[in-house]
């Protein structure tokens, strides 16, 4: 089982429908960054600005993560405080403001690099506000991730929006106890979730889950843990429904990948062929 479209959809609340997150993409992007953010490309050949640059930019330079706080608390709270700061602003000084802000969302959040710098990829995208709310960004959040994640043991970090994951396993297997529910009623499904907070070394912790993961028994596993979820408090799902039970192309600029049906079919409620198991 793989996170397919639906757990994109739920819980980030992204769109997977509408135009491909693709296009033009450049060795450097000092142009762009210095006409639509005001601000200077970090390096000479180089796809990303200085996140300390860009918050301050925004007026939100003091904006971390508090200890404790989860990612959906932060940018709450991130957006607040840039919304403040942006009330009075008009005209081009609004318009410019508002491509740093999806930048820092997009670059950092939804497409993270690893490491502090925020990728900036996006910014063809964002020449056209009017049309940044067309393209299919849960789709590329979730191609990036799968393109991400590395297949080699000492691997220790992940690029792209991680917690996808974390509340993805909660649905999946919570037999492994990672996450304490909160918010019951609230949507998209990642404001409901907060994480069970672990002193123990990350070798530890990753041992532990290892072995979690290898004993949990089938009936333990919810294979479709929407089941009496409401669309109709979710519209963003019913738009993208027609993408969740087909092979298709995900794609993030350069990067596209294929998501296959029968990898989430018995996520979707369907019968999976690759995934048998003997009666007892």
């Amino acid at each position: 089982m793989v996170p397919t479209l639906e757990d994109v959809v739920r819980i980030t609340g992204l769109h997977v429908d509408g135009q491909a997150v693709t296009g033009t993409t450049y060795t450097r992007y000092q142009e762009l960054v210095e006409r639509l953010l005001g601000l200077e490309e970090r390096g000479e050949r180089s796809s990303l600005v200085q996140r300390t640059a860009l918050q301050a930019s925004l007026g939100v330079a003091s904006a971390r993560r508090q200890t404790g706080e989860g990612q959906a608390e932060h940018m709450e709270r991130m957006t607040d405080d840039a919304r403040a700061a942006m009330a009075e602003e008009e005209g081009e000084v609004a318009d410019r403001d508002l491509r740093r802000f999806l930048t820092l969302v997009i670059g950092k959040l939804i497409l993270g690099t690893k490491g502090d710098p925020v990728g900036c990829r996006c910014l063809p995208l964002l020449e056209d506000l009017s049309s940044v709310g067309n393209y299919a960004w849960g789709a590329a959040l979730l191609a990036h991730l799968f393109d991400s994640l590395g297949t080699s043991s000492r691997e220790t970090g992940v690029a792209g929006f991680f917690p996808l994951l974390q509340v993805w396993a909660y649905y999946h297997l919570p037999s492994l106890g990672r996450g304490v529910a909160r918010r019951r009623s609230a949507v998209p499904l990642l404001q409901r979730w907060q994480f069970c907070r672990d002193e123990r070394s990350l070798r530890c912790q990753v041992t532990m889950i290892h072995d979690a993961l290898d004993t949990t028994p089938f009936g333990h596993v919810q294979w479709t843990p929407y089941v009496g979820e409401s669309d109709a408090a979710q519209p963003w799902v019913g738009r993208g429904r027609p993408y969740f039970g087909r092979d298709i192309w995900l794609h993030c600029f350069n990067t596209v990948v294929p998501l296959h049906h029968r990898l989430v079919a018995r996520t979707l409620g369907l019968h999976q062929a690759a995934v048998e198991f003997p009666s007892r």
